[in-house]
């Protein structure tokens, strides 16, 4: 059954399926028999831990990843907050569409099916500094196209955005989550000089006296965008059918972390794939505590640093899988 939510308040009554223990028991104990000192593998022992406990077998592989892009505009830009104009979403998503983006070669090499999802880019969101950027209607309907893209029979679900103003959509909803001030979250994005970063913090200081204070999926309503919902939802989809997901950045990991805020059990079976130099994310992280895969100093977005995180985990899962055991191999165990 697909996942279709009609309220806000459906998110809290969903039937989350948790983690598998045995499944992880088993290939812990897997992972404590390879020819290799116990925990040597660090990191890579870990992921393979986690992706068996969500996939609910001892020896999970990667058969088929998805990676999901999901694109829109925001009203926000009229307040001057970006140095590109707005149509540089949909230039952007042909250039993914036509194969020449740096997401299309990082998921050719580590062997992801790409779909790029683009919501209503004719018709931005509201200006936050006016008014709620989305309804409850308009959030839940981009909530359930990001779900209903998930391929249910996916092994694991990479996830990232693309969206012209989208860094200080990601500032103002961190900001309203997590307090602190805006210049505590506000970064460069895609380039934003002294005076673009002022104008960044003046429009979430004001969107913030208008809309703080609301709950956590109201907040995504009201300074949110359609491809942070839509996020939400694919996170959602994922869950409900034991996908373990890969967020990118900051922008992806702020839109994941209203799901936090809503409830943290919510992103239990997700990765952060890198910890962007976006300023904010690193802050971010350690509000829903994450540890990131890769640190590359990278910026980019569009899912760039979760899939190059994918290659990562297919070879934690390459080292769990093929690697043979003490006794397989004839080595005598200390």
């Amino acid at each position: 059954m697909p996942l279709v939510l009609k309220s806000f308040a459906d998110v809290a009554a969903l039937p989350l399926p948790g983690f598998d223990a045995e499944a992880a028991r088993g290939a812990q104990a897997r992972q404590d028999s390879l020819t290799k000192p116990q925990g040597s593998l660090g990191r890579l022992e870990e992921l393979a831990v986690f992706m068996a406990g969500w996939r609910r077998t001892s020896r999970p592989s990667i058969a088929r990843a998805q990676a999901l892009i999901f694109a829109g505009n925001h009203g926000i830009c009229a307040q001057g907050v970006n140095p590109y104009p707005q149509e540089v979403t949909a230039q952007m998503v042909a250039n993914f569409e036509g194969g020449g983006a740096s997401i299309n070669q990082l998921c050719r090499v580590n062997d992801a099916e790409l779909a790029v999802i683009a919501l209503d880019l004719d018709r931005p969101t509201a200006d936050f500094t006016q008014g709620p950027a989305m309804s409850e209607a308009e959030t839940i309907d981009a909530m359930n196209r990001g779900a209903a893209a998930v391929d249910k029979g996916a092994d694991v679900v990479i996830l990232g955005e693309m969206g012209i103003g989208n860094s200080t959509i990601a500032a103002a909803l961190t900001s309203a989550l997590f307090g602190g001030t805006p210049s505590d979250w506000v970064g460069p994005g895609t380039g934003s000089d002294a005076e673009g970063l002022a104008r960044k913090i003046n429009a979430i200081e004001r969107g913030l006296a208008l809309h703080g204070g609301q709950p956590a999926l109201e907040t995504l309503a009201r300074l949110g965008g359609r491809e942070q919902a839509a996020l939400c939802g694919a996170i959602l989809a994922a869950r409900m059918a034991h996908i373990p997901v890969i967020l990118d950045g900051f922008i992806c990991t702020a839109a994941a972390a209203v799901l936090y805020a809503a409830d943290p059990k919510l992103l239990d079976h997700c990765l952060v794939g890198h910890a962007s130099a976006e300023p904010g994310h690193r802050r971010l992280l350690e509000a829903i505590h994450q540890r990131a895969v890769l640190e590359f100093d990278m910026r980019l977005g569009e899912g760039s640093g979760a899939a190059l995180a994918l290659g990562i985990l297919r070879s934690a899962l390459e080292c769990h899988n093929g690697m043979a055991t003490f006794g397989e191999a004839g080595v005598s165990e200390a």
